[in-house]
């Protein structure tokens, strides 16, 4: 089934005449709008953008099948009108909103019984479709590009914030449309910082570096995480490294559809707590990404999502020690009929660059 056709027949089971998203991700997954505003209304055999001026030629362009409606810089009155003109007596939204939009639309829409939904648009985005895999294989590529050019960048002396800077120039220049988060770049014992954000911290020879990036392309993201040494490193950081390696590889060699989640987590996490660092690793083993860099479904050990093909997750296992640094190892993987595919294909060899 198509995506309108999934999302009607869930329409169906919930009893409601209509859904509405305003949310960046859901809007453009329903319509193709790529744009800043604008609402999606989907009934039984109706589609409708309601938007401003501004984005209405866009709207055109973009949103097939749709009929375009100008909001006339009054969007609740306009969208009144259209449920009004469409006789919808009850209205399926997304729980994302705020509160004061929520007071504002039982205002606004008075007569139409507003029905909460979680995660409605969330659940058929975690299946990719072969269009959406291919674009978020191409993130990847321009994400291992990357990663390939900023091991003959690094130098020590160098700060974190300027192998960030490199990592998304080169990114964007290679056809990224933008880096896909804020980037972590975390040397020495900044290591052990699972969210260490790129600083002014300068890299010293003999620390290792864990870099979390991706790319930004056509809407869909890759993310990815290696961690490198400048110099010779910590020998006790060489067998943190080992067991992270040996933990990563496990899950991608053997996630496959038919698991859950927490069976996907047990993978990674049974291996670096059996090497005495279960309260080393205090996340989980991974999410699902595409439109989102974090969604559905998790790797964790508390998720009973069942893996199914057309899944696209990551995983990245690390280990992060107070005073000392830390090792995370991450790659995104497709899930598939029987098994898996790793879209990421950049080294995970232990890389000590010279100094």
């Amino acid at each position: 089934m198509s995506r309108m056709e999934r999302l009607r027949a869930k329409l169906k089971e919930l009893g409601a005449d209509a859904f509405i998203t305003e949310k960046a991700e859901n809007r453009r997954y329903l319509s193709g709008f790529t744009g800043s505003t604008g609402w999606v209304i989907v009934t039984a055999d109706q589609a409708l953008f309601v938007t401003d001026f501004r984005y209405i030629d866009q709207a055109k362009e973009q949103c097939h099948g749709y009929t375009i409606i100008n909001n006339q810089r009054q969007p609740l009155e306009a969208i009144r009108q259209q449920l009004q003109q469409l006789q919808v007596k009850k209205l399926a939204f997304e729980t994302s909103i705020s509160f004061a939009a929520y007071d504002q639309w039982q205002k606004s829409f008075a007569g139409v019984e507003l029905v909460p939904v979680s995660g409605l648009i969330e659940q058929l985005r975690m299946i990719k479709e072969a269009a959406e895999v291919e674009v978020i294989r191409q993130a990847a590529r321009i994400a291992d590009e990357a990663y390939e050019h900023i091991l003959g960048f690094v130098k020590p002396g160098m700060r974190e914030i300027d192998v960030a800077i490199e990592l998304e120039f080169f990114m964007r220049k290679h056809g990224a449309d933008a880096s896909a988060f804020d980037m972590i770049v975390a040397s020495g014992v900044r290591g052990a910082l699972p969210h260490g954000r790129a600083s002014e911290k300068r890299i010293e020879a003999g620390e290792m570096v864990t870099i979390d990036f991706g790319a930004l392309y056509r809407g869909y993201v890759s993310d990815v995480t290696r961690t490198f040494a400048v110099g010779e490193p910590d020998p006790k950081m060489k067998e943190i490294y080992d067991i992270v390696l040996q933990a990563q590889l496990n899950g991608v060699n053997k996630l496959k559809p038919g698991m859950t989640g927490k069976e996907g987590d047990a993978l990674t996490r049974d291996i670096i707590a059996a090497a005495g660092y279960a309260e080393a690793y205090g996340h989980s083993t991974g999410h699902g990404i595409g439109l989102e860099v974090h969604e559905g479904p998790a790797l964790s050990t508390v998720s009973s999502t069942v893996l199914e093909p057309g899944m696209v997750v990551t995983v990245e296992p690390g280990i992060y020690v107070s005073g000392l640094g830390g090792v995370r190892i991450e790659d995104d993987v497709l899930i598939t009929a029987d098994g898996c595919e790793i879209l990421t294909k950049s080294t995970k060899e232990l890389l000590i660059l010279s100094v």
